[in-house]
């Protein structure tokens, strides 16, 4: 008996027979928000090699160079120094998950979203949660941090070096050091400060680090570098229970990111080309030249939007150079910040970020990240908002 032929099949044919195009057509745009920021040239090219397998040599090869060039720009001497193929967030997870248990006491810095977030993070991992928040746009107190970790005892603290919903930087070393004298681990953010600011895990007593790579790395997001001390890495060997990630489980990375190469996972062979030649970049351009090129940026970008009516939300002392938050004018306000923003994305191809939280619609975040921090940038920013405001 001969079956009806399927109708799906003919729809499918038709659909199959539209012409495809022969690549994305998507617009040129200046990043210019909190991430992700722009590329280097030599990064999307390298992306487009040829796949190589996960455990092949010549991939192994430049996989140890990556995790020697992160060590450098971590300031640390970590083994378990890597790529992780997640992004930022879970960078994150994966330094809280490993380190806490249910039941551990744990004192967290909140003066931004991403604190708030690994309190989240720990809260879900079962711990007892301490906050010590400051108010958003201003760092936290080192004493207020002191005296939690003193009168809560906790196995790990946790902060932010440079939080990217305030645009302020914090100094690690004296919570760091309050931390490590009541012997529990530090755990430090810097997703927004690695390659824009010096990162010393090792000075500062930093036991796990994690940060991302869309940022002042100027690599496409998906990876997330991560570090840490054989202090941490003491401590989750020390566990009583299972990590409750079976991917992020540091034991586990461990085997295929060490010297065994034991199979975990199939590593984004495409993402670790484009990160190590981005960290090849840096280290031909210099971690100090780098930093300085920042610091300039910044300056230049407050000045130039000053005239407009912009300022600064946090004291010079505290600002980060490779984010900056804006207090709006009152021209913008009155047209309505998200419609100024998406006039100049739409018209200039500039992108921005708006604020989170508490401050959003009081701020734009303004990020000048790793090939972003350049002068050009600055005045092709201001020539457009003079535009759009005029």
């Amino acid at each position: 008996m001969r079956r009806a032929p399927l109708r799906c099949a003919g729809r499918y044919a038709a659909r199959m027979s539209k012409p495809v195009r022969d690549s994305l057509e998507l617009p040129e745009r200046l990043l210019l928000g909190p991430g992700p920021s722009n590329v280097h040239a030599r990064v999307r090219s390298a992306m487009s090699r040829p796949l190589l397998g996960h455990l092949d040599p010549a991939f192994l090869a430049l996989l140890d160079e990556c995790q020697d060039h992160l060590r450098t720009l971590f300031g640390t001497s970590n083994a378990f120094t890597l790529p992780l193929s997640a992004t930022g967030s879970a960078g994150m997870e994966a330094c809280l998950v490993n380190l806490l248990e249910r039941g551990d006491r744990f004192v967290v810095g909140v003066n931004g979203v991403f604190g708030g977030r690994m309190a989240d993070v720990a809260e879900r991992a079962g711990a007892e949660v301490t906050k010590v928040e400051a108010e958003w746009g201003t760092p936290l107190d080192p004493g207020a941090m002191a005296e939690a970790i003193e009168r809560v005892q906790p196995k790990v603290v946790a902060f932010v070096h440079a939080e990217t919903s305030t645009g302020v930087r914090q100094d690690p070393a004296p919570i760091a050091e309050a931390a490590r004298a009541a012997g529990a681990l530090v755990v430090l953010d810097c997703v927004t400060s690695l390659a824009g600011l010096p990162v010393e895990l090792d000075a500062w007593g930093i036991d796990a680090a994690y940060s991302g790579t869309q940022k002042c790395l100027s690599v496409p997001p998906g990876l997330s570098p991560v570090s840490f001390s054989e202090r941490a890495l003491d401590a989750v060997r020390a566990r009583k229970t299972p990590v409750q990630s079976w991917y992020l489980d540091v034991g586990l990375l461990g085997g295929y990111f060490g010297g065994e190469r034991v199979y975990h996972h199939t590593a984004p062979i495409s993402s670790i080309y484009g990160l190590t030649e981005g960290l090849r970049v840096i280290a031909e351009e210099g971690l100090e030249a780098r930093v300085a090129r920042h610091a300039e940026a910044a300056t230049a970008l407050v000045d130039a939007l000053s005239p407009l009516g912009f300022k600064p939300l946090v004291d010079a002392v505290h600002r980060l150079p490779m984010l900056t938050s804006m207090q709006l004018p009152d021209a913008v306000q009155e047209r309505g910040e998200a419609d100024v923003r998406r006039v100049l994305l739409q018209e200039h191809g500039i992108e921005v970020g708006g604020g989170l939280g508490a401050l959003a619609g009081r701020i734009w975040r303004i990020g000048l990240m790793g090939e972003n921090a350049r002068l050009d940038r600055v005045e092709q920013l201001a020539s457009a908002l003079t535009s759009v405001l005029d």
